[in-house]
């Protein structure tokens, strides 16, 4: 019987108990399961250490967890060799909701039983760190640093409060002045921008639909950039933010590509919630294809 190594974060979003036995009793149903719980990158990388001879690695959990084991796997040279799967027990699941997953954990689980595998693109930055899902500069990393400390009790309430503060803060900041590249062409115009989002997936903050045309298997990065219109405009935005027409808003940038670069004023990053120090330049890759996942 083939072996997999379920991974659960002990303290990340609403995964509990019974969720996760759940999903290990079908696991159990096809196939050998270890089941470790981590809390530290260190003990994540020992358990995968410990555990050589494996079919897959199932993650419990959400896209910080899902971004973790990622990581893990690639630093360990092993994320071409073993298949992923996702029971998304997270507070956001914005991934999962991307890949169409259930979120019962049982149906979660099933998919993985049901053994239909198919490839997924990977984004790569320019420190060679991953994006399963999504990174923001500007409104939306700032989003995520105020939903940080408070996710944990309030789950996506916390998300919505964050965007609430941060679109606040938005309406009267002047915006960052950077300049964006993609695939080597710079037709864009150098001006004060607001954010800026790089993805994989749709979703983000639990449920927002950011990126609306993003597919994790057509070999493209989604980039949308919005620019600091006049403060009238900025509602507008957040509006159709709201309702998933910001594509369509006169300050928006919507596009696609294989890499991309960002330069100008020093800003953070955050990227599937894990946050960096500012900084001038930013860019992203593809990596088609790189992950292999129970779908």
């Amino acid at each position: 019987m083939q072996t997999l190594l379920a991974i659960a974060n002990a303290s990340a979003g609403s995964s509990d108990d019974e969720s996760v036995e759940v999903a290990l009793s079908v696991l159990r149903e096809a196939y050998a399961v270890e089941a470790v719980t981590t809390s530290t990158p260190e003990e994540l990388h020992g358990a995968l250490a410990a555990h050589p001879d494996l079919h897959g690695v199932v993650v419990l959990g959400g896209d910080g967890s899902l971004h973790a084991v990622i990581a893990a796997l690639r630093g360990a040279g092993r994320l071409d060799s073993l298949i992923v799967g996702l029971v998304p027990l997270g507070t956001g699941n914005d991934f999962a909701a991307t890949l169409g997953l259930p979120d019962d954990p049982q149906l979660a689980a099933g998919v993985i039983v049901a053994n239909h595998v198919e490839p997924i693109d990977l984004i790569i930055d320019g420190n060679d760190k991953v994006v399963v899902n999504v990174a923001h500069i500007g409104v939306g990393a700032e989003a995520a640093i105020v939903a940080r400390p408070i996710k944990k009790f309030l789950g996506p309430i916390g998300y919505v409060l964050g965007a609430a503060i941060a679109s606040i803060k938005g309406l009267v900041t002047p915006g960052a002045d950077l300049a964006v590249t993609v695939d080597g062409d710079a037709a864009f115009p150098r001006s004060r921008v607001i954010q800026l989002a790089v993805g994989n997936g749709r979703f983000v903050g639990g449920g927002a639909e950011l990126l609306p045309d993003a597919d994790p298997s057509d070999g493209l990065i989604d980039l949308m950039i919005t620019y600091a219109g006049r403060r009238s405009s900025r509602i507008a935005y957040a509006w159709k933010l709201h309702s998933g027409d910001q594509q369509q808003h006169d300050d928006v940038i919507y596009r696609q590509g294989t890499t991309i670069t960002v330069s100008g004023d020093p800003l953070p990053c955050t990227s599937d919630g894990e946050l960096t120090e500012p900084a001038t330049e930013h860019s992203w890759r593809i990596e088609p294809g790189a992950i292999r996942m129970w779908l």
